[in-house]
């Protein structure tokens, strides 16, 4: 098995790619080692002391480190979990996935609300999923659209600009009820 790994906008976070499918629909994040408790994957990549982070893509597992620790001495071992994980045939998660947050939207809005998760889905996600990250929409009131930046963005230093200048520009252009883009947390 090969692992091909790409680096992220963000420096404390790589993408590691097995070659296969990891998730067959959706993400799962999980920002700490109890987070990753339904995930023999995610066990397996905390094991290696210096991991902060995991989260998982359909076809790449992102991968965040530790302040103060360096690639060079993690790499390896989470390269060498990954393939240990794959090799093994246990689930990449079990029992049941978590369940997406709910958005929160005026009954109104729901025509707006569809627009936006379509331009999310067709236009935004697929360029997160590129730097090893995802998206999630949280929510739209009175012009605002609250979304969340998970994986490889979440934390990188050009995810504000991510947001402003890239998706709330597209949004505003192709929605005019979207006045501005907000960041929530987790």
């Amino acid at each position: 098995m090969f692992i091909q790994t790409e680096t992220t906008p963000n420096p404390a976070t790589l993408k590691f790619l097995p070659g296969q499918t990891v998730l067959d629909a959706g993400t799962a994040d999980f920002p700490d080692a109890d987070a990753g408790a339904p995930s023999p994957l995610a066990r397996r990549i905390f094991g290696v002391s210096g991991v902060g982070g995991v989260f998982l893509g359909n076809d790449f597992v992102t991968v965040t480190k530790d302040d103060g620790t360096e690639w060079d001495h993690v790499k390896p071992a989470i390269l060498g979990a990954i393939m240990d994980h794959f090799q093994s045939g246990d689930p990449v998660m079990e029992g049941e996935t978590q369940a997406a947050h709910g958005a929160n939207h005026d009954e109104a809005d729901t025509q707006v609300v569809g627009q936006i998760k379509e331009l999310l889905d067709t236009r935004v996600r697929p360029a997160v999923a590129q730097d090893g990250g995802d998206i999630t929409f949280h929510g739209f009131d009175r012009g605002v659209v609250y979304l969340q930046m998970r994986g490889a963005c979440a934390g990188c230093p050009s995810s504000t600009m991510t947001l402003k200048m890239g998706i709330e520009n597209l949004l505003r252009h192709y929605i005019p009820e979207v006045l501005e883009v907000r960041p929530v947390g987790v």
